[in-house]
């Protein structure tokens, strides 16, 4: 039913005659060396009709009456151009539009506040867009961290250096991060487990809200982060930039250097990130790790700190018709945790050891290298356009800790044992991914037809045993159309198949156990298991956006295969102090909902309501029981996974107002509602679900020329609503109130401007409780005040700077 309803629908979308647009005039903007230029602005003369280039320089322009007109086309660092053309027929296509740099200006792509507002109107979910400047200014400890302003996005945080992504409520592998063109793929089972990204590298990161498993493929049921590049290098210039970070919490300093050089065609760029930090302070000198009490030393979390060294490099091949960029990469991570949360006895823990120094790095720890390949190559043919992208990663993870005995383990560590005694846990993950994705503009259509591809295989090994080894294969094809009845509104329509193999290698134990009859055997801790998975997705939206009102809609299906933990796992989580039972039976996982986003962009006033409605028939979640496992799990409580019907529904406000001409007041709230429908925990919510929270704010923003261009003064203050709507054993968490202050500009040396970014987070040193913490379960409180600074000083060897 749900198939022939999106057949009829694109059926009828494909039956539009063209002749509701009128005479159609098309064309595309590039620089001169063929690089696509968005956002610059088009103007039909004499009509004085104006629009901007979209994502790939192309523009189009409706009830173009026959005759003689002109075209204006101008962009910022670049030549304004003026041509003459006649209409004579119903459609007409221009000839690529060339602009030419401005003497002294660099032939680089400057993303505006343009560029966003066209995106969102090409996109009928809701999303958020932010560049380079957005994470300067809000640096964080991770990327993830630094997009937390954003409504609808919060962070399941471990430490000051390690964080993962929820989107409205959902995470884990519910949402998909992509960078550079390719999903990433890591342990992201785990909320202990970061994402392996290097946020000095990302050039613009969009959010979209809602199912998009129809462009990124399963597992994108709450929504993706795609993560894009820096703009390419500028032709016959050389150069770089130093980012320079230190924060004063854990004393982190560290920085980002890159240089790029490129000739006409031919570029290469390179990136270098590092940083050391130590332990993370809070605003307590004792906490209770399950009713033991735990002192801090200087208020400290001991063993928290850690270090991180990213590579990146990029080069390609640049012309007006086609671009192949190769990318590698490789981030790696070292990092201790908090000494008396982790492991099946805290109290064991060597204080005067550990609080011996605030930077030295003991047992328990990790470490995680993650490697990146990257071929990315598009060729273009008048409007239309054809990508491939192929990706290799290996994800290599750690964790060491001391060896404890529990259950039938041997007491003390046989030598002949070929991990080392402090190896807990390895997984060992290679990742193969394969995008192919064919763009047909005909008419007021834009098709885009693609596949997708992606090959896992996770090994592991240590002493520890949580989930086994598996192989995971999956596939998908879609078809997605634009519609553009005209410049106001835009019809959008999506169909995915999806097909997912995992197979999960049987794991018995290294040591012997005592079985029911008295016999001592090697217990199969998991058994084979090989299951296949299928599902059609599809996506229905318009946007409407007469002037300064905008109207979005969206309704759409979402489906994601189940994972390994979730089928097989059988063992201790440390970090939880549970033990977690996996069900090879489950099905996969589904989610329908409806997204509404409306509101007004006027010149000094902006607001955007976002709500949005979600029913999943069959919600994975991890459900604690009464029984406790004594054998593996020294007697912690068990957990299994389990699935029921979930309701989930709220909204996002967004509201802007700029008065006085230098000031800006701005206020961005959230609600999340979320109830299981069935199973054993019917009526409560669903674990990490956000409370409502608002974010205030007021920006100064002067005009001054001399001394600080582009200064800006920010005062944030962050309202937290109680959470009373758990899921045991979580506890309710307290309202809160955090106050913040950042200030920053650009100061002019020379021929150049340096970037200076100042923050003062939990400006207060308020002790509070974030409900979507890993360390929230314990009562840990988050991070006290944190003053970073930010800099980055860009030099050029060739060619000549701008502001």
């Amino acid at each position: 039913m749900k198939i022939r309803v999106l057949v009829c629908l694109a059926a009828l979308m494909f039956a539009l005659p063209a002749k509701l647009v009128g005479q159609t005039l098309s064309g595309k903007v590039v620089s001169s060396t063929g690089q696509p230029l968005t956002g610059a602005t088009i103007t039909v003369m004499p009509e004085k009709i104006t629009r901007p280039s979209g994502v790939n320089g192309t523009f189009r322009f409706e009830a173009v009456k026959k005759g003689r007109h002109s075209l204006r086309i101008s962009f910022v660092g670049f030549k304004t151009v003026a041509s003459s053309f006649i209409m004579s027929s119903d459609s007409l296509l221009l000839k690529d539009i060339i602009l030419r740099a401005e003497e002294g200006q660099l032939q680089e792509i400057t993303i505006k506040e343009d560029y966003q507002q066209l995106r969102r109107q090409q996109v009928s979910l809701s999303m958020d867009i932010v560049g380079a400047d957005y994470l300067r200014r809000n640096l964080g400890g991770s990327l993830m961290q630094s997009l937390e302003k954003l409504s609808g996005i919060k962070t399941i945080g471990i430490g000051s250096g390690g964080s993962k992504p929820l989107i409205r409520g959902l995470g884990f592998n519910q949402v998909v991060v992509v960078e550079n063109g390719i999903r990433h793929e890591g342990q992201q089972w785990g909320a202990d487990h970061a994402l392996e990204i290097d946020q000095f590298a990302a050039g613009r990161v969009e959010v979209i809200k809602g199912p998009s498993a129809f462009l990124y493929g399963s597992e994108a049921i709450g929504g993706a982060i795609d993560i894009k590049p820096a703009a390419l290098p500028a032709a016959h210039t050389a150069g770089g930039s130093a980012d320079l970070t230190a924060k004063s919490n854990n004393g982190l300093y560290g920085g980002s250097v890159n240089l790029y050089a490129r000739k006409q065609r031919v570029f290469a760029d390179s990136r270098m990130t590092w940083q050391e930090y130590g332990d993370y302070g809070v605003p307590a000198d004792t906490i209770f790790v399950y009713d033991y009490a735990v002192p801090l030393h200087e208020n400290r979390l001991r063993n928290t700190t850690g270090q991180e060294r990213n590579v990146h490099l990029r080069t390609g091949w640049l012309t007006s018709q086609f671009q192949s960029v190769f990318y590698l990469s490789q981030t790696f991570s070292q990092s201790g945790f908090f000494a008396n949360a982790h492991g099946l006895e805290p109290r064991r823990v060597d204080l005067d050891l550990h609080d011996r120094s605030s930077r030295d790095r003991q047992l328990p720890s990790q470490q995680v290298s993650h490697t990146k390949i990257i071929s990315q190559n598009e060729f273009r043919y008048g409007q239309n356009r054809f990508d491939l992208e192929l990706g290799y990663q290996r994800n290599f993870r750690q964790e060491h800790s001391r060896y404890v005995n529990h259950g039938y383990m041997p007491p003390v560590y046989p030598s002949e044992q070929s991990a080392p005694q402090t190896l807990e846990r390895e997984y060992d993950k290679t990742v193969f991914s394969a995008n192919i994705k064919n763009e047909l503009v005909y008419k007021n259509h834009t098709l885009t037809i693609g596949a997708s591809g992606e090959q896992q295989h996770n090994t592991i090994g240590g002493w520890g045993f949580l989930i086994p080894a598996f192989t995971q294969t999956s596939a998908g094809a879609f078809v997605f159309d634009k519609l553009k009845v005209s410049e106001k509104l835009l019809l959008q329509a999506a169909l995915r198949y999806d097909l997912g193999r995992i197979s999960i290698r049987e794991y018995k134990d290294w040591f012997t156990s005592q079985s029911e009859n008295g016999n001592s055997t090697y217990l199969t801790r998991a058994e084979a298991i090989t299951r296949t998975f299928k599902n059609v997705n599809w996506s229905a939206g318009l946007n409407y956006t007469p002037g300064a009102f905008f109207l979005k809609f969206n309704a759409g299906s979402g489906f994601r295969m189940p994972i390994a933990k979730e089928l097989a796992a059988n063992g201790v989580n440390y970090h939880y102090f549970r033990y977690e039972k996996g069900d090879p039976s489950l099905s996969a996982e589904k989610s329908y909902q409806l997204d509404l986003g409306t509101g007004i962009n006027a010149e000094k006033f902006t607001v955007a309501l976002t709500p949005f409605l979600n029913y999943f028939p069959s919600y994975i979640y991890l459900n604690p029981t009464a029984r406790h496992d004594y054998f593996y799990g020294a007697g912690n409580q068990v957990f299994n996974y389990a699935q029921s019907r979930v309701l989930r529904y709220g909204s996002e406000l967004q509201l802007s107002y700029r008065f006085l001409n230098n000031w800006n007041a701005s206020l961005a709230g959230e609600y999340l509602y979320t109830r299981q429908l069935s199973g054993a925990k019917r009526g409560y919510a669903l674990p990490f679900s956000p409370p409502a929270s608002a974010l205030a704010g007021m920006t100064y923003e002067p005009n001054w020329e001399r001394l600080l261009t582009d200064a800006y003064f920010t005062l944030d203050c962050r309202l937290t609503a109680r959470q009373n709507r758990i899921v045991p054993p979580e506890r309710p968490t307290p309202a809160y109130q955090i106050f913040s202050f950042s200030a920053g500009g650009k100061v002019k040396t020379g021929a150049q401007y340096i970037s200076v970014s100042l923050q003062v987070q939990n400006a207060l040193n308020t002790r509070y409780l974030s409900h979507t913490s890993f360390y929230r379960l314990i009562g840990l409180p988050e991070a006290g005040r944190n003053v970073i600074l930010a800099v980055k000083i860009p030099f050029f060897i060739k060619g000549k700077s701008t502001s």
